[in-house]
């Protein structure tokens, strides 16, 4: 067989150059107001184009304008992320508008995620809580990455509670779903670093400033308990901006456990 190598090299050339001018996207799977919108910023100032995954449509179009007024572009994806079997075409949707996705970020934070003690879990409760904290981030994942396996390179980040990385007495039902997709991030990346593509996991131990979470917590006035960290969203997004760059370790923490 002849090959032809002027053509090869011209073809790898321009391979190369698309590489370093195509703008890439960052797909934020549960985009709400406190990290979603830190993270919308933090890629879209590096020129990335931002997928807005959140169930209702009427906060997203307001987030998308609000991107545009600092010259990110960016589009809504309305979504039920419980919805198991609507994943696969819903990155599609974002793959057919961007092209691709070279960045996943799943965060959602569901308002109606209670702790349960230990003793008090059941299969029925936690099945409740497995579809979004434990089996919608594996099909995300899995959706994303034959696209990130294409190109050899991605990432794909699971942002979870610190109930999936430490056992809190009261505090079951979400820490296993949590401690399972920890396990599977953790484990995939493994499997992914001989291949270009990243994934990690970031658990955090705090309140989120400017979130949904923080407004329903401190709601009618309620005082907010004074043991509780706070975390700011910008940081969290700039931790999860190295993650995804560096690619220097699967796992962060916030804040940082302390020695015991």
């Amino acid at each position: 067989m002849t090959v032809n190598l002027n053509h090869l090299v011209i073809e790898t050339y321009h391979l190369k150059e698309y590489q370093m001018t195509a703008k890439k996207t960052l797909a934020i799977f549960g985009a709400g107001s406190g990290l979603g919108t830190s993270l919308a910023k933090r890629f879209g100032r590096e020129g990335y184009r931002i997928a807005l995954v959140a169930r209702r449509a009427e906060p997203l179009e307001a987030f998308v304008a609000e991107l545009a007024r600092a010259d990110i572009e960016a589009a809504a994806f309305p979504a039920d992320l419980t919805k198991i079997d609507g994943i696969p075409a819903l990155v599609r949707s974002i793959e057919e508008r961007f092209s691709s996705v070279d960045v996943a970020v799943y965060a959602p934070a569901p308002s109606d995620a209670n702790f349960v003690p230990a003793v008090e879990l059941d299969a029925a409760k936690l099945q409740a809580m497995a579809s979004i904290f434990m089996l919608s981030p594996i099909e995300v994942s899995h959706a994303v990455l034959p696209g990130m396996l294409a190109r050899g390179d991605g990432a794909m980040i699971v942002v979870g509670g610190l109930a999936g990385v430490v056992a809190i007495p009261g505090m079951s039902g979400v820490g296993p779903a949590m401690a399972a997709a920890r396990n599977y991030v953790l484990t995939l990346n493994a499997e992914l670093v001989p291949k270009g593509v990243y994934a990690g996991t970031v658990s955090i131990g705090a309140v989120i400033d400017r979130s949904t979470g923080l407004r329903a917590m401190t709601a009618s006035g309620a005082k907010l308990d004074p043991r509780l960290p706070v975390l700011d969203p910008d940081d969290i997004a700039e931790d999860i901006w190295s993650l995804a760059t560096k690619r220097d370790r699967p796992e962060s923490i916030l804040p940082p456990l302390q020695p015991a």
